[in-house]
């Protein structure tokens, strides 16, 4: 059993810490609010699953597009230089938003969230090694969950939006759709793309207000005094690391598992007969379970070791997945939401391991890789389209291994979950 008595965070770092973690909860609101519109786009322009997936490509390929530039740009210049970068960029792609509702073209739509998530890889490439800079190392990992703790504080807040503000207006959910004239569906779709605009140009608005709050603030600055390597010679020397390599590889499969029983909880239950808004519902009680998981994990660390919680909250995680495919009906449903009380140690928890023993100089460029894994929700969700497509533009068209395909798809995060337990374990026994 391991206990420190370690402060977490310092009375003298304690409005920094503040103002960092707030961005925790501003990116988490893009996240909530961008998962339900795979649902929305599939609707509102007629799409199938594979192309309502896109959503996601286009969110998360912007992280692995910019982590590393942004990491680069941290190195050379500040962190709060890199912050103002992430929320400009943050509030552009937000912003673009209301000129993709008047043009109607998905791929504007696109454009709008893959520059949004620029300005996300700069703030979470600066934030989590700023967070774990601000202390001791033994506490490095807890005071990186304490702070993620507040990222679900965003996901609600993202959600109740999305849930009051735009699934409930949506008028294409309300109308057999597919059946009405080009002429009633032209109407219906202006009027629900506006709906979808909306939430995206406030945000965008609110981040220019963040933007400047930053701007006035006096942050202390952690930069090396000298850059002895190259960056290419630091990522040569992180390849190296098992423990860091590794956990990249674990990062990615995390993000991806996470967005998959985010995104697809709405087709999940609309298969067994649930409405759209009702779903999110259920996904509004997965990200509570999410939001007190994370501070109850955050507590347990200082008595279990992180790899150690890691394997146990994954294998718990396997069993509530193994539920959510092989048993149909509420049940299932109540196995997925059960899933994110899980996951709630595991992003800060993988990247305080991954980063642990990292000079502050590779802790900089590491941060850019175990971003860049964030694409792993951009590519296991598309998968996971491709299967709900299998049958048809339903969920329930075909069955596999005796049950519906949307139930089947959800061995994608049962894979996932393994090699994370797999990893905790090599961690717990000191094998990496």
């Amino acid at each position: 059993m391991m206990k420190t008595n370690e402060k977490v965070v310092s009375r003298k770092v304690l409005l920094p810490f503040v103002l960092i973690t707030s961005l925790f909860a501003l990116w988490g609101f893009a996240n909530a609010v961008t998962d339900p519109m795979v649902s929305a786009f599939k609707k509102v322009l007629e799409l199938n699953n594979f192309q309502a997936s896109l959503v996601q490509l286009a969110f998360y390929g912007g992280y692995f597009t910019m982590a590393l530039p942004a990491s680069m740009f941290i190195r050379k210049y500040s962190y709060k230089t890199g912050v103002l970068i992430g929320l400009g960029l943050y509030a552009s792609g937000a912003l673009l938003f209301y000129p993709a509702a008047v043009t109607q073209q998905f791929g504007f739509f696109l454009m709008g969230l893959y520059v949004l998530t620029f300005g996300l890889a700069f703030l979470e490439t600066t934030a989590n090694p700023y967070i774990l800079s601000m202390g001791s190392k033994e506490t490095a990992t807890r005071r990186l969950n304490l702070a993620q703790a507040f990222n679900p504080v965003g996901l609600i807040g993202g959600l109740l939006v999305a849930q009051n503000f735009v699934l409930a207006k949506l008028q294409s959910d309300d109308v057999n759709f597919g059946g009405l004239s080009e002429s009633a569906k032209a109407t219906i779709r202006q009027s629900d793309l506006m709906v979808i605009r909306d939430p995206y140009v406030a945000l965008g608005l609110v981040v220019i207000a963040v933007f400047v709050l930053i701007v006035i603030s006096k942050m202390p600055e952690s930069k090396d005094e000298e850059d002895s390597l190259s960056t290419w010679q630091i990522i040569k020397t992180l390849v190296q690391r098992a423990h860091y390599a590794q956990g990249v590889l674990a990062q990615a499969f995390y993000v991806g598992v996470q967005i998959m029983c985010w995104t697809y909880i709405y087709q999940y239950a609309e298969s067994i007969g649930v409405d759209g808004v009702t779903a999110g519902s259920y996904q509004f009680a997965a990200f509570v379970l999410f939001f007190s998981g994370r501070f109850i994990c955050t507590f347990l660390l200082r008595y279990i070791n992180s790899g150690k919680l890691l394997t146990l909250l994954s294998a718990l995680a396997i069993v509530f997945v193994l539920g959510t495919i092989f048993i149909q009906g509420m049940i299932g449903l109540y196995c997925l939401v059960m899933v994110s009380f899980c996951m709630s140690l595991m992003f800060p928890t993988i990247y305080g391991i991954a980063l642990e023993g990292l000079s502050e100089d590779e802790s900089k460029i590491g941060a850019a890789g175990l971003v860049m894994a964030i694409v792993g929700g951009a590519l296991m969700p598309t998968l996971q389209g491709m299967i709900l497509d299998l049958g048809g533009a339903g969920y329930s068209d075909i069955e596999i291994l005796g049950v519906p395909e949307v139930n089947f798809s959800f061995v994608l995060p049962l894979l996932c979950f393994l090699f994370i337990a797999s990893y905790g374990m090599r961690v717990m026994k000191g094998k990496i």
